[in-house]
This record gives structure tokens, sequence and C-alpha cells, in this order.
């Protein structure tokens, strides 16, 4: 596979799968990432046809040795492989002559942006002048909207001890043991921990659960980073949670029986 690019996050150096690894396995980290699909791909694989996901391929280690280059022995590999297996980084399918690796979270870790650049430089005094447009009719549309009395929403507030805010100090208290972040809006974190409730229809114990799992999470605790990301990826980390484990993992709360978010950790 040649030609494109991957993204390589700056976070990647404070995680264990980084720190405590080889320079030998560091290389074949990237070098794996590198091989990656970047988007869907028909391969034929145990000799059946096969349609690979991004963050999917088939190889071989040879085929990782050598795209690895010199210093790498197929042992430098075959270790490689195992240690980021219990990292949760991938997943190792092997047969007789190749195997399908699969890059966990690849989707998040190199979601395609919307490249803005392209629209702009395209025509730069066409596109400048609609976009002055486009702001100077939004701020007229806007200042108009904020004089109707019927568009001032008042901004739900939410008491202390209320179930929701519970969980959104909860949950920054969690994010801060990591990493530092400024001071959220916890009432505006409230509401969206209120909506992963009832929007979403789950209950507020399993939300809860679900704070606590993410924040061990080697890959997770570096994503929800607000009540936001947890609502947008809880449907995949609620898979990976409860996918068992031959590894030991994140200790999951027990559940006693009741519910209104009882046992809040704060």
């Amino acid at each position: 596979m040649t030609g494109g690019w991957i993204k390589l996050y700056r976070q990647l150096l404070e995680k264990p799968i980084w720190q405590e690894s080889t320079p030998e396995q560091k290389v074949i980290l990237i070098t794996l990432l590198s091989m990656a699909n970047h988007e869907e791909k028909e391969w034929e694989w145990q000799g059946e046809p096969y349609k690979a996901s991004p963050g999917q391929f088939v190889t071989s280690l040879e085929s990782i040795k050598r795209k690895c280059g010199k210093g790498i022995s197929m042992q430098n590999v075959r270790t490689a492989l195992k240690r980021f297996e219990k990292y949760e980084f991938l997943t190792n399918k092997p047969t007789n002559k190749n195997r399908l690796i699969t890059i966990v979270n690849w989707e998040v870790y190199q979601s395609k942006d919307v490249d803005l650049t392209k629209e702009v430089t395209s025509n730069s005094q066409a596109t400048n002048k609609q976009l002055t447009t486009n702001k100077n009719y939004k701020n007229d549309k806007n200042e108009k909207n904020n004089n109707n009395p019927r568009n001032k929403r008042k901004k739900r507030v939410y008491a202390d001890d209320d179930p929701n805010k519970i969980l959104a100090k909860t949950l920054l208290k969690l994010i801060r043991k990591n990493q530092e972040i400024k001071e959220p809006d916890l009432d505006k974190w409230a509401n969206t921990i209120r909506l992963t409730i009832e929007a979403d229809k789950r209950s507020g114990k399993e939300v809860q659960e679900m704070i606590m799992w993410a924040s061990q999470h080697e890959f997770w605790s570096t994503v929800v980073l607000s009540p936001s990301s947890l609502r947008k990826h809880f449907v995949k980390m609620k898979a990976q949670k409860d996918k068992p484990r031959t590894t030991s993992g994140t200790n999951k709360l027990q559940n006693t029986g009741s519910d209104e978010y009882d046992d809040l950790p704060i």
C-alpha cells in the first residue's frame, strides 16, 4: 500500500503502549498503522472473497517484517502482535498462510475531517465574498432573533443534588485524574447526561458504570472528555465493555438492584 497519510496523535507518547514498548515495537506499531486500509477493500482470505473494513488488512509476519525495514526480526513481530493484542490496540486472526489484522477503534483515531481548505482556495475571491455576505446575513438574522422574546430560551439549571449534576461532577473528577481540562458548564454537562438517559433510553446506573469503565480504559479515557463524547461513543464502548475478556480487565461495579443513580462515586 503506497500513498496517502495517517494521523498520529501526540497523546500516544504518554500511553503505556508507547512508553513501555521497545524501539523495535514502536517501529512495528507505526508500520501496522500505515498498512491498514483507509477504506473498504475486497480481499481473498482463506480461499474466499472478503471485504476488509477501514482499519483492517490481510498480511503475513514476513510482510510486516519486510515493511518495518532493517533491525526487525520475525520474533520482534510476533512479540509485538501479542503485546498489542493485550493492550486491545488490535486483533489478530492468523491462518497457515496469512492473518487478518484489525486496528481497534480505527475510525476514532483516523476519522476524516471536513477539508475546508480546498473549498476556500479553489476560488478565494468569490468564496471570501460569499463568506462575508453570509456572515453579515447571519449577524442580521441573529440580531432579529435575539430581540424576539420567543427565541429567548431560559437555560436549564440543575441543583447540586440532582443525579444528572452528580454524574456530571463525577465524570469531571475522573477526567481530571488523567489530564487537566478547563472548568466546564456543569449544567450543560448535566443536561447532556439527562438526554443520554432519557432520550437514549438508558438507566442512570448504566451511564454511571460506563463513566467509570471509560475513565479506566487506556484508550477511551483519552476520548471521553465530556458527556457529549460519552453519549456519542456509548454504543461502541458498551460492546467492548460487555465483550468477554481472557485477561484481567477493568473492575465492573456491582449492581445493587436499585436505581436513581445509586451509590454515585463522588
